[in-house]
């Protein structure tokens, strides 16, 4: 039980604190004094009149404080699905091996076709994704040297198909090396923000990587985010045989150099996914490890999520808090009843007398 003080406690206070004290002092005044008491036409208030009046004070105290009990309102939050694509924007995502034109799709004998980068196999499945779930809130959170938010949680499909449309990879002079955990922070308090203020939503991420890591350091583990995700996939791009990757000043230029490789500077460097890597990934968020090697339907990413069927582990109940005044209210209604019936009885004696 808890206070919601709807009259100002220190009001409360100085109300009922001196009033209080008056009744008790007369209450252990009256219990205390000896001899014959004082003759009067209207008779005096005895010792348990007043301990009356001062629990009248203290009722109507606690009152004025509103006392208050935990309550559940069963379904009273609202559901919904809450979908976070994390999206992997180092520049091995534009390694050429995504698509009909990838190395491992091609055939022997056939015409050479032209192969499509990582990133565009992201930028199809982001919008795939989108418009298999419909009505959903969505929130793009994308890593390369730095992590950030790039669209917040928003149920606007339209912005989120526009930023697939124009994402690019990271620019090359400004690589820092790759890391698969550079996300990490950023989703786990974008979905505890989310989890506080819409506990009833369905969350699902799909991450979205080819898995490659260059950084030294060891990458850390998705398991704390486990518990905020309902649902969602890893998605892996590119192959492990590798491809080259073209340059990125910030400009859209389709026939930039390949980035070089550092020990034979003639010839390009190839970016090799990793699969292991990914579904270590998958298996830390509690989610199924998916390899897109072409723009194939995604439909059947999200086919088995039942949205009522994970609401249904009670997140949609809302905690409040309800008052709880009326026993207390009916309380100062008997002793103002007592005092009312007290009064009444001592105010007719001198008549009776006379």
């Amino acid at each position: 039980m808890s206070a919601r003080a709807v009259v100002p406690v220190v009001v409360v206070l100085l109300t009922a604190v001196p009033v209080l004290l008056v009744c008790v002092a007369q209450a252990l005044g009256l219990g205390m004094r000896r001899g014959r008491p004082r003759r009067s036409d209207v008779p005096r208030a005895g010792a348990a009149t007043w301990w009356r009046r001062a629990a009248l004070v203290v009722v109507l105290a606690v009152v004025g404080l509103t006392p208050t009990v935990a309550a559940t309102q069963s379904g009273g939050a609202r559901v919904g699905v809450q979908l976070w694509f994390v999206v992997d924007r180092t520049g091995s995502m534009a390694a050429e091996d995504w698509g009909p034109g990838a190395p491992a799709v091609r055939g022997p004998g056939l015409d050479p076709v032209p192969a499509v980068q990582r990133l565009d196999g992201v930028r199809h499945d982001v919008v795939s994704l989108t418009r298999d779930v419909p009505g959903a809130f969505y929130s793009v959170v994308a890593f390369a040297d730095e992590a950030g938010t790039q669209l917040p949680l928003t149920d606007d499909a339209t912005a989120v198909r526009a930023w697939a449309q124009t994402v690019t990879q990271e620019v090359t002079a400004g690589s820092a090396g790759t890391r698969r955990d550079r996300a990490l922070d950023v989703l786990q308090r974008s979905l505890q923000d989310a989890r506080e203020r819409d506990p009833g939503m369905v969350r699902l991420v799909f991450y979205l990587s080819d898995g490659e890591q260059t950084a030294q350091e060891e990458a850390a583990s998705f398991a704390d985010v486990a518990p905020l995700v309902d649902g969602g996939a890893v998605l892996g791009y590119g192959t492990a045989a590798g491809a080259p990757m073209r340059q990125h000043d910030g400009t859209l230029d389709p026939d930039a150099p390949y980035i070089p490789d550092p020990d034979v500077p003639t010839r390009p460097a190839l970016s090799h996914a990793d699969e292991a890597a990914l579904r270590e990934v998958a298996a830390e968020l509690g989610v199924p490890y998916v390899h897109r090697a072409g723009p194939t339907s995604t439909a059947d990413l999200v086919a088995d999520i039942d949205v009522a069927a994970i609401a249904a582990d009670g997140r949609a109940d809302l905690s409040t808090r309800r008052d709880l005044v009326w026993p207390f209210a009916l309380l100062a209604g008997v002793l103002l009843a007592a005092e009312a019936w007290t009064w009444a009885r001592t105010s007719t004696r001198p008549r009776r007398r006379r």
